[in-house]
């Protein structure tokens, strides 16, 4: 009897140490962070970093200059023919001429922050990418007005 208990002990014991031992592999192996490859295009290509800018809540006047940063995933030069921007608030810039497979491009869009609220607004972006000829990203955030000067909250008269 005493011999079946500690072969019984001795084999949960053992199941338990292996399961534990395969664990900690499964445990490396997921710590491990994966390699991103930027899939490649037969043209010119055009891979945004984020296709959406959140500025946040940001203060009324403040910088509304910020940047999209893309890449040429394609095999031949890629160059930006336009960028428009959704309303005469939304001011896009393109870069001068062609972008170098593999090489990095900016969009630079500057927003009116001297208007107060919540925004919404799209750049149109023409080029000559393989499949993307025209190509659409966001700006967004929320302006808030300017504080009273005297820190007093205004009454209404």
């Amino acid at each position: 009897m005493k011999r079946i208990i500690l072969l019984a002990a001795i084999t949960v014991f053992g199941v338990a140490t292996s399961n534990a031992q395969t664990a900690k592999k499964t445990a490396k192996k997921a710590d491990t962070p994966a390699k991103v490859e930027t899939p490649k295009v037969d043209g010119a290509g055009m891979l945004f970093e984020n296709e959406t800018i959140d500025y946040g809540t940001i203060p009324h006047n403040s910088d509304g200059k910020r940047e999209f940063v893309f890449v040429n995933n394609g095999n031949k030069p890629l160059t930006i023919e336009s960028t428009q921007g959704s309303c005469g608030c939304t001011v896009p810039s393109k870069p001068e001429g062609s972008i170098a497979p593999g090489a990095k491009g900016v969009i630079g869009v500057k927003y009116a922050t001297d208007r107060v609220g919540p925004f919404t607004k799209t750049v149109t972006i023409k080029s000559n990418a393989a499949g993307q000829e025209t190509k659409v990203v966001t700006i967004k955030g929320t302006v808030l007005p300017d504080a009273p000067a005297d820190g007093a909250t205004p009454t209404k008269s």
